[in-house]
This record gives structure tokens, C-alpha cells and sequence, in this order.
């Protein structure tokens, strides 16, 4: 089966919902990306996390290198050289894709200009007949 999403509706005092915005433009995301982030860390860290003030986190950030904020993660450089081939490789795929919508309203430009001239297929049998008459024999 596959991963569905689902909805969360929940109340908030007006002071809190003006402060998630806040929160939202600063990190310039929607609303729902702000909640979708802290579900998503709480998730992944089995509802142990902790909210703690910056001015807590930045004189506690000396006491132990390991609970640095912002959170790094080493990459590796494996990783970021397959990044950089699909992103080039989609570069190239975007500049085909480019030129296959020039190509066809090129062909849809033609056919339109063509659309007036419309040949029977009696007429062209008539135009061979003609050819036949001044052909040498």
C-alpha cells in the first residue's frame, strides 16, 4: 500500500499563529512546511525533542561540540558527484525538451500556414496526365 498523505487540523491563539508566520516568512516557506518540518523532526527523533532558547543553545554550545546548531551532516563525496551528474543531466534533458517544443510549433506553425492549401487527389491526377502529354517519347 502506498504512503498517503494525511491532514492535521488544529487550533491556535491568534499571538501563536502571527508568530509561526513570522517563523514561515523568515525561513521564506509556507505555513505548512514549518509544521511539516517539526512533524517530520519529531518523527525521526521518536518525539524527543526539545525546545530550547538561542540564548540557552549558544552558551551551552561551548559546554559540547556534539548538540551544535545548526546540525551538520558530512556528505559523501560520492553522493555529491551523483547529485552533480543528475543535475547536469537534467540540465541537458530541460535544453532537449527546449528544442523538441521549438520543433513542434515550428511543424504546428507550417501546418498552419499550409492548412488553405488543400490538393484532391483527383487534381493530382490530372496534373500527371498533363505532365504525360509534355514528356518526350
Amino acid at each position: 500500500m502506498g504512503n498517503k498523505n494525511k491532514t492535521i487540523s488544529f487550533r491556535v491563539n491568534e499571538d501563536a499563529f502571527e508568530a509561526l508566520q513570522d517563523i514561515a516568512a523568515e525561513r521564506d516557506i509556507s505555513l505548512s512546511a514549518v509544521f511539516r518540518d517539526y512533524v517530520d523532526l519529531l518523527v525521526d527523533h521518536d518525539g524527543q525533542v526539545a525546545v530550547v532558547p538561542e540564548d540557552e543553545l549558544e552558551s551551552n554550545a561551548g559546554d559540547d561540540d556534539s548538540h551544535s546548531f545548526p546540525p551538520t551532516v558530512e556528505v559523501p563525496k560520492q553522493f555529491i558527484r551523483e547529485h552533480e551528474r543528475l543535475e547536469l543531466e537534467a540540465d541537458h534533458l530541460r535544453e532537449q525538451l527546449d528544442e523538441y517544443k521549438a520543433y513542434v510549433n515550428e511543424l504546428q506553425d507550417r501546418l498552419e500556414e499550409e492548412e488553405d492549401e488543400v490538393l484532391l487527389l483527383d487534381e493530382l491526377d490530372e496534373l500527371d496526365d498533363q505532365d504525360d502529354r509534355y514528356q518526350l517519347r
